[in-house]
């Protein structure tokens, strides 16, 4: 691979520094132009769009349980941009609290919980969904999440485990692929067939073929009402979901059990969690607006 780096030379000639930056130039302008291409496959006037506040954020949700503190460099490596334009960003997230340096590193600082508190206490699906994967989680000893879908993934509102688990990994805002977990399909099948068209090649990175193989795979899922998951997110375990309309029907969220495949099996979960899964997503109906 060419390494900007470094000097190399071919039959003699020593590439000048120009080809490099060309190079770079190149590769950023292709990758915006396919992010703005993506922005107008999904309906967003480019003109009203703003690229910097988008890569600020991208740098915030870079930080994760994995990776709690990044350099600069290997912001820019993970997300693929300029290492100045990764300095900008953390400059002006350091002077605003959101990221705090530490040592040659950054990580994350308390005023991020400012953005996460705001969208729990204003979102009515948290609130009334939190008390229900408590009980849930308790009577079938299972992990039980309600998510709702945030572009290429499902992304956890409401999380409770079994009081034995280890709360280890997943938690609220923890983020699963869309096209591949029993919540994300559940999502996607919420949305009219133009929508999902729409989101599918937006973001799921597919050909023109893959996508219509997962158009039927998600539509039946929305005929038959739920989704069943197994070693997709993780291997040895499963998860099935439903979806959970507000009163007028529409979709705006959904609710999983997830557990290990020596737990419970296929049939169980079928037979015993779907059944109750459903009657628990009927009764939430008329509570979710």
């Amino acid at each position: 691979m060419f390494d900007c780096r470094k000097t190399y030379r071919r039959v003699g000639v020593t590439f000048p520094h120009q080809v490099c930056v060309n190079r770079t130039v190149a590769k950023l302008n292709a990758r915006d132009e396919a992010r703005r291409a993506a922005r107008e496959v999904d309906g967003t006037n480019p003109a009203d769009y703003s690229e910097a506040l988008e890569r600020g954020l991208l740098v915030l949700t870079a930080f994760d349980r994995t990776e709690e503190r990044l350099t600069q460099a290997q912001l820019a490596r993970k997300l693929d941009l300029p290492r100045a334009t990764v300095r900008r960003a953390l400059l002006t997230l350091t002077h605003l609290g959101y990221v705090i340096p530490d040592d040659k590193a950054y990580r994350l600082g308390p005023k991020v919980l400012t953005l996460a508190s705001a969208y729990l206490t204003t979102n009515p699906v948290s609130h009334v969904v939190q008390p229900v994967c408590d009980g849930l989680a308790e009577q079938l000893q299972a992990s039980c999440t309600a998510a709702v879908l945030d572009g290429p993934s499902a992304v956890m509102i409401a999380r409770a485990l079994p009081r034995h688990a280890l709360p280890i990994g997943q938690g609220i805002g923890f983020h699963v692929p869309a096209t591949k977990s029993a919540l994300g399909l559940v999502l996607l099948s919420g949305l009219d067939e133009e929508r999902r068209h729409r989101h599918l090649v937006a973001h799921s990175g597919l050909d023109e073929e893959a996508v219509a193989a997962l158009e039927k795979k998600i539509a039946a899922v929305a005929a038959a009402g739920h989704s069943y998951v197994a070693h997709e997110v993780e291997q040895g375990f499963h998860s099935i979901a439903v979806p959970l309309r507000r009163w007028d029907g529409t979709a705006i969220a959904a609710l999983n059990i997830g557990t290990s495949v020596e737990r419970t099996s296929e049939v169980d979960m079928r037979e015993r969690v779907l059944p109750l899964l459903a009657e628990t997503a009927g009764k939430l109906q008329p509570q979710l607006v």
